[in-house]
């Protein structure tokens, strides 16, 4: 098997406890704050809300694109094309090989 060359991967654990903390203090200051699932639905039902909660993830992404857009045009030059395969000869002509 082939071993790779590249530095190991990071951990997943890291990110799975930040997360799960995160989720947590955000519930938890939901619930002192006093935010309901009818308040919520509320404030869900209003169209602000509703192109908020499409437009900001919408616009992260299109930022995240061009930064990477802008990352990779920075970096230098582009790599040099690999050459193009050469095609492999097929040992069959029309007629042969036919019952």
């Amino acid at each position: 098997m082939h071993k790779s060359t590249s530095p190991k991967r990071k951990s997943f654990r890291r990110v799975a406890i930040a997360t799960t903390a995160l989720v947590t203090g955000g519930a938890a200051a939901a619930l002192m704050a006093g935010v309901t699932p009818a308040t919520a639905a509320n404030l869900a039902s209003q169209p602000d809300t509703q192109i908020a909660v499409f437009m900001v993830p919408l616009t992260i992404l299109v930022l995240a694109v061009m930064f990477e857009v802008a990352r990779f045009a920075l970096r230098g030059n582009l790599p040099v094309d690999a050459p193009a395969r050469r095609r492999a000869h097929r040992h069959w002509s029309p007629g042969r090989g036919e019952s």
